[in-house]
């Protein structure tokens, strides 16, 4: 039986909550909605240039290569699809970018952070990437020595770490923007924390 049209029950309209969802912008951005790029750039541009930095260690770098991740946001935007989380497929890009830059450098310098930036990190870390060891890191020496054992993992280690602690990216999400499988991108994560806490037991 066919109904009709006035007896439908009409469709609720989105929510606030669709509209900014970051998905939701990036579509509006594809469409050439540049207000909507601009939203996602001031969400997410300091936890990409933090991922960025820590890897490649270098302020300068740093900024190009987060120059270069937005572009490539710009460049895919046309095709770009929600097949999964924006973050995810922000960070694969961030990835990619990386890895690039990685295989060409030759030479990195040492991380000398500053007192904020020391504590930034170690707040970050701690707060947002669920590592439980360390309650409170409330001296310079404490944020030091926590920068120092996440610069000395492993690359994929350290990538894997970084994508979680500044990425909020999950586990199949991290296996996912650095085309690993879901047990690789795992162990990597289990082998980091487990050497950051051997590394930090000492404000346990």
């Amino acid at each position: 039986m066919r109904v009709s049209h006035n007896a439908r029950v009409p469709a609720a309209p989105p929510s606030h909550d669709a509209y900014d969802a970051d998905e939701a912008l990036m579509l509006l951005y594809a469409g050439g909605d540049m207000a909507a790029f601009d939203r996602l750039y001031a969400r997410h541009e300091l936890a990409v240039w933090r991922f960025v930095f820590r890897s490649v260690k270098v302020q300068a770098v740093a900024d190009d290569l987060l120059q270069d991740v937005w572009f490539a946001v710009a460049r895919n935007a046309a095709r770009y699809e929600v097949k999964a989380r924006f973050r995810t497929w922000l960070f694969t890009l961030a990835h990619h970018r990386l890895v690039d830059h990685l295989r060409t450098a030759k030479h990195h310098a040492s991380l000398d952070a500053s007192d904020d930036d020391a504590r930034s990190l170690a707040d970050t870390l701690v707060a947002d990437s669920g590592f439980g060891p360390v309650r409170q890191l409330q001296s310079r020496e404490q944020a030091a020595a926590l920068i120092a054992a996440v610069e000395q993992l492993p690359l994929e280690q350290r990538e894997a770490f970084l994508l979680q602690a500044e990425g909020d990216l999950s586990v199949q999400e991290i296996a996912e923007a650095t085309g690993v499988n879901f047990e690789t991108a795992k162990s990597r994560l289990r082998y980091a924390r487990a050497s950051l806490r051997q590394h930090l037991k000492e404000f346990v």
